[in-house]
């Protein structure tokens, strides 16, 4: 499972292997960086190449890109929709099924509560994924919380999404019910 948290500057990107029993394994974490003052052409290009080398290093199945959200900084909106589009299209190249998850969802999924902040997001990551310190910076934390949330959601095979839920999983699935009502 290949998580993407999209950006110019920084793209974040983490590879996990999820058990059947929704237990998880680091495989990679890192970070994608183009220069903020080259042209955009280029910059798009460097994530292009940087997300292509992680798949083809870590061979992942699916990919869990974060949907892009409403922010009031149009620039840092557009830059992260351009991200987005970057790591949707590298994963069509490579056929593998992708999906979107916005930061509540994430956030849910992770902590099991849909406005954490990204301390938090990052120590559950290091917990679940048995790490010795936070995964650093936050966007590669980010990312392999996306990687995590969309395992977890059923997103990663028929065998891992058959596993009992997590005390987060159980408290996104109820607030998820309770918001349908």
């Amino acid at each position: 499972m290949l998580g993407i948290d999209p950006g110019l500057t920084r793209c974040g990107v983490g590879v996990v292997d999820v058990a059947p029993d929704r237990s998880a394994r680091l495989v990679h974490v890192g970070v994608v960086r183009s220069e903020p003052h080259a042209p955009i052409e280029e910059r798009l290009a460097v994530i292009a190449s940087g997300l292509r080398a992680v798949i083809e290093a870590h061979g992942p199945d699916v990919v869990a890109v974060e949907r892009v959200f409403a922010q009031h900084n149009r620039a840092t909106v557009m830059g992260t929709a351009q991200a987005s589009g970057i790591a949707l299209l590298v994963a069509g190249e490579r056929g593998l099924p992708a999906a979107t998850h916005t930061p509540s969802e994430v956030k849910a999924a992770i902590t099991g509560y849909g406005s954490a902040d990204k301390r938090q997001v990052q120590t559950m990551v290091a917990r679940v994924l048995r790490l010795d310190a936070l995964p650093q910076p936050a966007d590669a934390a980010d990312a392999l919380a996306l990687a995590l949330c969309h395992a977890w959601r059923g997103g990663a095979t028929p065998a891992a999404a058959s596993g009992p839920l997590t005390p987060a999983q159980r408290a996104w699935a109820d607030a998820e019910r309770l918001s349908r009502r």
